[in-house]
């Protein structure tokens, strides 16, 4: 089956064939998502959640949203943009891609091999994109629950300093076992899951071993309420 995939030449959009198990080349310019981000209303904290695959940190994120409501929050994803553009290229499931099943894993080396090469030449692309997909309205706490890289930390501390709190996730292996993980070649042993593993300093370190659930929370909770 071909399918086509928008593609962007000197600011104008274009189609291209392309095979739905090959990858994609080229990403939608940046003005399809945000060019400015001066014009995005400022939010009154951030919370930057990371950790490693199966530590559980959709379970959290997506509690904490519900505790504290969608009009007060938002889940800011930064692979949706990006597992997006692969669903409409391939004609994949994106409801799908975003869960934690086998389906996401199943593409989940080729989009992070390709995302890499977009984040090479400018690694905010999809922190932008993300924020663009997903805060569509004036809401004062973003949920960024996918955070990976210094280089993801990197950016929202330039563009939205104290605003921003990291919050790392830990599990011990036995644990993510337990939740599905394997190890798997390429992708645990990459940057996407290896690049935060040398930094010490998070504004709260918390170990999710699915026993005190309401500790976690009542932890970032404490976080949204300092700013």
């Amino acid at each position: 089956m071909d399918v086509y995939i928008l593609t962007s030449m000197e600011g104008n959009y274009h189609y291209t064939n392309m095979a739905a198990n090959d990858t994609p080349e080229k990403f939608p310019s940046e003005t399809a998502y945000i060019s400015n981000i001066n014009s995005l209303s400022i939010p009154k904290c951030i919370l930057l959640f990371s950790g490693k695959r199966k530590s559980g940190k959709d379970y959290i994120t997506n509690i904490l949203h519900e505790r504290i409501g969608s009009s007060e929050c938002t889940i800011i994803k930064i692979s949706g943009p990006i597992k997006s553009h692969w669903a409409k290229a391939a004609n994949l499931d994106f409801d799908k891609l975003l869960g934690d099943g086998e389906y996401k894993e199943k593409y989940r080396l080729k989009m992070v091999k390709w995302s890499e090469e977009v984040r090479r030449t400018d690694y905010g692309y999809f922190c932008r994109a993300a924020i663009q997909m997903y805060n569509e309205k004036k809401i004062p706490i973003w949920i960024v629950s996918d955070i990976r890289r210094k280089t993801d930390i990197q950016w929202f501390n330039e563009n939205f300093g104290d605003k921003c709190k990291t919050i790392r996730i830990h599990a011990s292996e036995k644990v993510r076992q337990e939740r599905g993980y394997v190890f798997t070649p390429g992708i645990d042993d990459s940057e996407t899951e290896c690049d935060l593993d040398d930094v010490n300093k998070w504004d709260l370190d918390i170990l999710n071993d699915g026993s005190d659930t309401e500790n976690i929370l009542q932890k970032v909770l404490q976080l949204t309420q300092e700013m």
